[in-house]
Protein backbone atom coordinates (compact mmCIF):
# COMPACT_ATOMS: atom_id res chain seq x y z
CA UNK A 1 0.00 0.00 0.00
CA UNK A 2 1.04 3.51 -0.73
CA UNK A 3 -0.24 6.96 0.77
CA UNK A 4 -0.24 10.25 -1.39
CA UNK A 5 -0.72 13.68 1.11
CA UNK A 6 -2.04 16.36 -1.65
CA UNK A 7 -4.92 16.12 -3.62
CA UNK A 8 -3.38 18.43 -6.10
CA UNK A 9 -3.27 17.96 -9.79
CA UNK A 10 0.52 16.00 -9.35
CA UNK A 11 -0.58 13.94 -6.25
CA UNK A 12 -3.48 12.63 -7.59
CA UNK A 13 -1.65 11.59 -10.75
CA UNK A 14 0.62 9.53 -9.05
CA UNK A 15 -2.24 8.26 -6.79
CA UNK A 16 -3.49 6.86 -10.46
CA UNK A 17 -1.22 5.39 -11.85
CA UNK A 18 -0.52 3.59 -8.43
CA UNK A 19 -3.78 2.29 -8.32
CA UNK A 20 -3.68 1.47 -12.07
CA UNK A 21 -1.39 -1.82 -10.78
CA UNK A 22 -4.21 -3.24 -8.08
CA UNK A 23 -2.35 -1.86 -5.44
CA UNK A 24 -4.38 -0.54 -2.49
CA UNK A 25 -3.64 3.64 -2.25
CA UNK A 26 -4.70 5.87 -0.39
CA UNK A 27 -5.22 10.18 -0.82
CA UNK A 28 -5.33 12.53 1.37
CA UNK A 29 -7.21 15.60 0.79
CA UNK A 30 -7.13 18.75 3.13
CA UNK A 31 -10.73 19.57 2.08
CA UNK A 32 -12.82 17.25 3.52
CA UNK A 33 -15.62 18.64 0.93
CA UNK A 34 -13.15 17.63 -2.04
CA UNK A 35 -12.78 14.60 -0.82
CA UNK A 36 -16.41 13.93 -0.91
CA UNK A 37 -16.14 14.84 -4.15
CA UNK A 38 -14.22 12.92 -5.52
CA UNK A 39 -15.41 9.67 -3.76
CA UNK A 40 -18.54 10.42 -5.00
CA UNK A 41 -17.42 11.12 -8.54
CA UNK A 42 -14.53 8.75 -8.68
CA UNK A 43 -12.30 11.55 -10.29
CA UNK A 44 -10.58 14.92 -9.20
CA UNK A 45 -12.96 17.80 -11.31
CA UNK A 46 -11.08 20.18 -9.88
CA UNK A 47 -7.62 19.60 -10.53
CA UNK A 48 -7.45 16.91 -12.95
CA UNK A 49 -10.86 16.70 -14.74
CA UNK A 50 -12.06 13.38 -17.46
CA UNK A 51 -9.36 11.02 -15.36
CA UNK A 52 -11.18 8.16 -13.56
CA UNK A 53 -10.04 7.17 -10.62
CA UNK A 54 -8.68 2.93 -10.01
CA UNK A 55 -11.42 0.82 -7.84
CA UNK A 56 -8.16 0.64 -5.44
CA UNK A 57 -8.13 4.10 -5.21
CA UNK A 58 -9.47 5.43 -1.92
CA UNK A 59 -9.97 9.20 -0.87
CA UNK A 60 -8.80 9.82 3.49
CA UNK A 61 -9.46 13.05 5.15
CA UNK A 62 -7.03 11.74 8.61
CA UNK A 63 -3.25 11.14 7.85
CA UNK A 64 -3.57 9.39 11.45
CA UNK A 65 -5.53 6.53 9.58
CA UNK A 66 -2.16 5.15 7.33
CA UNK A 67 -0.52 2.29 8.73
CA UNK A 68 2.49 3.26 10.83
CA UNK A 69 4.70 1.49 7.97
CA UNK A 70 3.02 2.65 4.84
CA UNK A 71 5.26 5.28 3.07
CA UNK A 72 3.85 8.63 2.08
CA UNK A 73 4.41 10.48 -1.02
CA UNK A 74 4.32 14.25 -0.21
CA UNK A 75 2.85 16.25 -2.86
CA UNK A 76 2.62 19.28 -1.68
CA UNK A 77 4.01 22.86 -2.61
CA UNK A 78 7.42 23.78 -1.76
CA UNK A 79 6.32 26.90 0.68
CA UNK A 80 3.55 24.98 2.64
CA UNK A 81 5.91 21.72 3.05
CA UNK A 82 6.98 22.64 6.79
CA UNK A 83 3.85 23.91 8.04
CA UNK A 84 1.88 20.62 6.28
CA UNK A 85 4.70 18.30 8.38
CA UNK A 86 4.38 20.15 11.94
CA UNK A 87 0.68 19.77 11.51
CA UNK A 88 0.66 16.30 11.09
CA UNK A 89 4.39 15.39 12.92
CA UNK A 90 2.79 12.80 14.54
CA UNK A 91 1.32 10.80 11.84
CA UNK A 92 4.34 10.84 9.52
CA UNK A 93 7.10 9.91 12.14
CA UNK A 94 9.11 6.83 11.56
CA UNK A 95 8.03 6.03 8.10
CA UNK A 96 9.82 6.75 4.60
CA UNK A 97 8.37 10.22 3.59
CA UNK A 98 9.19 11.54 -0.12
CA UNK A 99 9.04 14.96 -1.25
CA UNK A 100 7.61 14.94 -4.47
CA UNK A 101 7.96 19.04 -4.62
CA UNK A 102 10.91 20.89 -6.31
CA UNK A 103 11.88 24.02 -5.09
CA UNK A 104 13.92 25.43 -2.08
CA UNK A 105 12.43 27.16 1.39
CA UNK A 106 12.59 30.30 1.15
CA UNK A 107 12.96 31.06 5.12
CA UNK A 108 15.80 28.73 5.37
CA UNK A 109 17.17 27.89 2.16
CA UNK A 110 16.78 24.13 2.74
CA UNK A 111 15.15 21.95 -0.14
CA UNK A 112 12.10 19.64 0.14
CA UNK A 113 14.80 16.52 1.90
CA UNK A 114 16.19 18.97 4.44
CA UNK A 115 12.67 20.40 5.15
CA UNK A 116 11.77 16.87 6.17
CA UNK A 117 14.93 15.99 8.07
CA UNK A 118 14.78 19.11 10.29
CA UNK A 119 10.60 18.81 11.48
CA UNK A 120 10.69 15.17 11.23
CA UNK A 121 14.54 13.29 12.59
CA UNK A 122 12.73 10.26 12.82
CA UNK A 123 11.63 9.78 9.01
CA UNK A 124 12.88 7.85 6.44
CA UNK A 125 13.11 11.08 3.86
CA UNK A 126 13.79 10.94 0.26
CA UNK A 127 12.87 12.93 -3.06
CA UNK A 128 10.74 11.98 -6.18
CA UNK A 129 12.21 14.27 -9.09
CA UNK A 130 12.19 14.39 -12.80
CA UNK A 131 10.89 15.65 -16.55
CA UNK A 132 6.79 14.95 -15.89
CA UNK A 133 3.35 16.60 -16.46
CA UNK A 134 0.50 15.16 -13.87
CA UNK A 135 -1.74 14.73 -16.78
CA UNK A 136 0.99 12.44 -18.43
CA UNK A 137 1.71 10.41 -15.92
CA UNK A 138 -2.64 9.99 -14.94
CA UNK A 139 -3.34 8.88 -18.86
CA UNK A 140 -0.53 6.42 -18.48
CA UNK A 141 2.22 7.90 -20.47
CA UNK A 142 6.04 6.93 -20.21
CA UNK A 143 7.70 9.11 -17.84
CA UNK A 144 10.77 8.58 -15.86
CA UNK A 145 12.00 9.93 -12.96
CA UNK A 146 14.51 10.17 -10.06
CA UNK A 147 13.99 8.75 -6.46
CA UNK A 148 17.27 10.33 -4.35
CA UNK A 149 17.15 8.94 -1.02
CA UNK A 150 20.20 8.08 1.12
CA UNK A 151 18.93 5.05 2.59
CA UNK A 152 19.96 2.11 0.17
CA UNK A 153 17.84 -0.22 1.44
CA UNK A 154 14.65 2.14 1.69
CA UNK A 155 15.56 3.30 -1.43
CA UNK A 156 15.46 -0.29 -3.31
CA UNK A 157 11.87 -0.52 -1.43
CA UNK A 158 10.64 2.23 -2.75
CA UNK A 159 11.51 1.75 -5.87
CA UNK A 160 10.25 -1.28 -6.40
CA UNK A 161 6.68 -0.19 -4.91
CA UNK A 162 6.98 3.07 -7.04
CA UNK A 163 7.52 1.80 -10.50
CA UNK A 164 4.42 1.06 -12.81
CA UNK A 165 3.32 0.38 -16.40
CA UNK A 166 4.23 3.74 -17.41
CA UNK A 167 6.40 5.39 -14.39
CA UNK A 168 10.09 4.32 -14.39
CA UNK A 169 12.16 5.14 -11.40
CA UNK A 170 15.80 5.44 -11.46
CA UNK A 171 17.26 5.86 -8.09
CA UNK A 172 20.35 7.34 -6.42
CA UNK A 173 22.17 8.40 -3.13
CA UNK A 174 22.49 12.37 -4.03
CA UNK A 175 19.93 13.90 -2.11
CA UNK A 176 21.61 17.35 -2.96
CA UNK A 177 21.67 16.91 -6.80
CA UNK A 178 18.08 15.60 -7.14
CA UNK A 179 16.91 18.66 -4.66
CA UNK A 180 18.80 21.38 -6.53
CA UNK A 181 18.47 20.82 -10.26
CA UNK A 182 14.00 20.15 -9.36
CA UNK A 183 14.86 23.58 -7.60
CA UNK A 184 17.03 25.58 -10.19
CA UNK A 185 15.26 24.21 -13.23
CA UNK A 186 11.84 26.49 -12.14
CA UNK A 187 13.96 29.67 -12.15
CA UNK A 188 15.37 28.67 -15.74
CA UNK A 189 12.34 27.96 -16.84
CA UNK A 190 10.65 31.53 -16.03
CA UNK A 191 13.76 33.07 -17.64
CA UNK A 192 12.60 30.66 -20.62
CA UNK A 193 9.08 31.84 -20.75
CA UNK A 194 10.00 35.43 -20.63
CA UNK A 195 12.69 35.09 -23.74
CA UNK A 196 9.58 33.45 -25.89
CA UNK A 197 7.17 35.81 -24.40
CA UNK A 198 8.97 38.64 -25.60
CA UNK A 199 9.87 36.86 -28.82
CA UNK A 200 13.38 36.84 -28.52
CA UNK A 201 13.51 33.41 -30.78
CA UNK A 202 14.51 30.07 -29.94
CA UNK A 203 17.99 30.70 -30.85
CA UNK A 204 17.93 33.15 -27.29
CA UNK A 205 16.33 30.34 -25.46
CA UNK A 206 18.69 27.52 -26.40
CA UNK A 207 21.91 29.78 -24.83
CA UNK A 208 20.13 30.80 -22.17
CA UNK A 209 18.84 27.03 -21.05
CA UNK A 210 22.37 26.33 -21.71
CA UNK A 211 23.57 28.61 -19.44
CA UNK A 212 21.01 28.30 -16.83
CA UNK A 213 22.14 24.46 -16.76
CA UNK A 214 26.02 26.05 -16.08
CA UNK A 215 24.23 27.63 -12.86
CA UNK A 216 22.62 25.35 -11.41
CA UNK A 217 26.14 22.85 -11.49
CA UNK A 218 27.81 25.63 -10.23
CA UNK A 219 25.76 26.02 -7.28
CA UNK A 220 24.93 21.92 -7.05
CA UNK A 221 28.47 20.90 -7.24
CA UNK A 222 29.58 23.43 -4.44
CA UNK A 223 26.86 21.70 -2.05
CA UNK A 224 28.52 18.44 -2.99
CA UNK A 225 26.14 17.10 -5.28
CA UNK A 226 27.51 14.72 -8.07
CA UNK A 227 27.81 15.71 -11.60
CA UNK A 228 25.96 12.84 -12.91
CA UNK A 229 22.76 13.57 -11.21
CA UNK A 230 22.40 16.92 -12.31
CA UNK A 231 23.00 15.31 -16.50
CA UNK A 232 20.18 13.13 -15.67
CA UNK A 233 16.40 13.06 -15.26
CA UNK A 234 16.52 15.59 -12.10
CA UNK A 235 18.35 17.86 -13.70
CA UNK A 236 19.27 18.14 -17.44
CA UNK A 237 15.77 16.15 -18.09
CA UNK A 238 13.75 18.12 -16.02
CA UNK A 239 15.39 21.41 -17.60
CA UNK A 240 14.46 20.48 -21.11
CA UNK A 241 10.78 19.73 -20.36
CA UNK A 242 10.27 22.64 -18.27
CA UNK A 243 12.11 25.20 -20.42
CA UNK A 244 9.93 24.67 -23.47
CA UNK A 245 6.41 23.25 -23.00
CA UNK A 246 3.70 25.57 -21.97
CA UNK A 247 2.31 23.05 -19.65
CA UNK A 248 4.84 24.48 -16.79
CA UNK A 249 2.96 27.02 -14.79
CA UNK A 250 6.75 28.53 -14.48
CA UNK A 251 7.21 28.46 -18.14
CA UNK A 252 3.83 30.27 -19.09
CA UNK A 253 4.39 32.80 -16.00
CA UNK A 254 7.71 33.64 -17.97
CA UNK A 255 5.86 34.09 -20.98
CA UNK A 256 3.58 36.40 -19.08
CA UNK A 257 6.45 38.17 -18.05
CA UNK A 258 8.04 38.46 -21.58
CA UNK A 259 4.60 39.64 -23.09
CA UNK A 260 3.83 42.09 -20.16
CA UNK A 261 0.51 40.49 -19.07
CA UNK A 262 -1.38 39.41 -15.73
CA UNK A 263 -0.73 35.94 -14.49
CA UNK A 264 -2.92 34.11 -12.61
CA UNK A 265 -2.31 34.72 -8.73
CA UNK A 266 -4.46 32.03 -7.99
CA UNK A 267 -1.45 29.57 -9.61
CA UNK A 268 1.45 28.17 -7.91
CA UNK A 269 4.71 29.33 -9.19
CA UNK A 270 7.48 27.65 -7.62
CA UNK A 271 10.23 29.43 -9.01
CA UNK A 272 9.46 32.72 -8.39
CA UNK A 273 9.93 32.01 -4.14
CA UNK A 274 12.73 29.85 -5.30
CA UNK A 275 14.57 32.33 -7.15
CA UNK A 276 15.09 34.58 -4.18
CA UNK A 277 16.12 32.02 -2.13
CA UNK A 278 18.81 30.64 -3.93
CA UNK A 279 20.28 33.93 -4.79
CA UNK A 280 20.37 34.28 -1.43
CA UNK A 281 22.34 31.32 -0.82
CA UNK A 282 24.16 31.66 -3.81
CA UNK A 283 25.23 35.41 -2.78
CA UNK A 284 26.55 33.86 1.00
CA UNK A 285 28.29 31.30 -0.58
CA UNK A 286 29.90 33.78 -3.60
CA UNK A 287 29.18 31.89 -6.23
CA UNK A 288 27.91 33.64 -9.78
CA UNK A 289 24.38 33.21 -11.14
CA UNK A 290 23.35 36.35 -13.17
CA UNK A 291 20.08 34.52 -14.53
CA UNK A 292 19.05 33.82 -11.28
CA UNK A 293 19.83 37.43 -10.17
CA UNK A 294 18.13 38.73 -13.51
CA UNK A 295 14.79 36.89 -12.41
CA UNK A 296 14.50 38.08 -9.24
CA UNK A 297 14.87 41.99 -10.37
CA UNK A 298 12.63 41.27 -13.33
CA UNK A 299 10.12 40.07 -10.14
CA UNK A 300 11.00 42.56 -7.27
CA UNK A 301 10.33 45.54 -10.75
CA UNK A 302 13.57 46.36 -10.47
CA UNK A 303 14.40 45.76 -14.18
CA UNK A 304 12.87 45.49 -17.88
CA UNK A 305 13.45 42.24 -19.69
CA UNK A 306 15.38 44.43 -22.17
CA UNK A 307 17.78 45.28 -19.28
CA UNK A 308 17.73 42.14 -17.97
CA UNK A 309 19.11 40.43 -21.11
CA UNK A 310 21.40 43.46 -22.41
CA UNK A 311 22.76 42.54 -18.66
CA UNK A 312 23.20 39.39 -19.26
CA UNK A 313 24.96 39.80 -22.80
CA UNK A 314 27.03 42.90 -21.98
CA UNK A 315 29.14 40.55 -18.87
CA UNK A 316 32.81 39.92 -19.92
CA UNK A 317 33.66 37.46 -22.69
CA UNK A 318 35.38 34.48 -21.68
CA UNK A 319 36.11 30.30 -22.48
CA UNK A 320 33.30 28.60 -22.05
Amino acid sequence: MIAVAGSGAFGTALAISLAATGQPVQLWARDPNHAAEMEQTRENARRLPGVEFPDTLRVITELESVAAEIPILLATPMQRLRDMLVLHKLALGGRPLVACCKGVELSTGLGPVGVIEEVIPSALPAILTGPSFAIDIARGLPTALTLACRDRPTSRRLQQSLSTHNLRIYRTVDTTGAELGGAVKNVIAIASGAVMGAKLGESARAALMTRGYAEMQRMALALGARPETLAGLSGFGDLALTCTSEQSRNYRFGLALGRRETFDPTITVEGAATARAVLDRARVMLIDMPITEAVVALLDGRLQLSQAMEMLLSRPLKEE
